[in-house]
């Protein structure tokens, strides 16, 4: 009981000092190399551990401000309220009035998707259908399910129109400098994704921004070959 009581205050004291701990920083901070004792005094304490990286990195149930989708970063390491990345993704299927596409899904994990939503729906843990020539990932349960797609195909046929009415009007006004630079930003964070998927990420994090607008951003600084819409020439020689 007294090693038990000397292990909780130890954990205390690191987790004091650091929101975010390795298996190795608890390790000095008990004084002890059985990953199994570690692990226990962990669970005791209510640990929630990184979806990324392995889930090496520790936190504190009681730490994280959780967002509304039950997510928390600690710069590039991830935690869900709702353990692995495949049981969060799970969740957040199930829980999107439309379901969620792949693009939408990583730009909410922040973290590839690919391989874990095509194990999840081999596995029957989520349904997957085509919408619109996009897959759209939803739960896995009938009635629901149809309600998601039937959401989706609504909310994809009031946007395309919105888009095609938008279009015949005007074009999407220039950015002002503040949106370029968050356009900017997102490029040197996300240097593959291409101008659609900037736009998603910043759309989900609260921008009002369109692809558009991200494709003149990148024609703007020539960096047109990460566009969704650019291709490859054939040479004329």
């Amino acid at each position: 009981m007294a090693k038990a009581i000397d292990y909780a205050h130890a954990l205390k004291k690191l987790f004091h000092r650091k929101s975010v701990v390795t298996l190795a920083d608890v390790q000095r901070a008990l004084n002890v190399t059985s990953r199994t004792t570690v692990l226990k005094v962990l669970r005791d304490a209510d640990y929630v551990s990184s979806y990324n990286h392995a889930g090496r990195h520790y936190t504190l149930r009681s730490i994280p401000t959780f967002d509304a989708r039950g997510l928390w970063f600690h710069g590039e390491i991830r935690f869900s309220a709702h353990g692995t990345l495949r049981a969060t993704v799970v969740v957040l299927v199930n829980q999107a009035p439309a379901g969620h596409t792949h693009d939408e899904l990583e730009v909410i994990v922040a973290l590839r998707v690919h391989d874990t939503l095509r194990s999840l729906v081999e596995a029957g843990q989520i349904g997957r259908e085509r919408v619109d020539a996009v897959y759209v990932y939803v739960d896995t349960e009938s009635e629901h399910a149809q309600a998601q797609l039937q959401r989706r195909r609504e909310t994809t046929g009031a946007a395309r129109t919105a888009v095609a009415q938008t279009a015949a009007l005007e074009p999407s006004p220039p950015l002002d400098l503040a949106r370029v630079v968050d356009v900017l930003l997102a490029v040197i964070h996300a240097p593959k994704d291409n101008a659609r998927k900037i736009a998603a990420r910043l759309q989900a994090s609260g921008l009002s921004i369109d692809d558009e607008q991200v494709e003149a951003v990148f024609r703007q600084y020539s960096l047109q070959k990460k566009t969704a819409r650019s291709r490859s020439r054939p040479s004329r020689r």
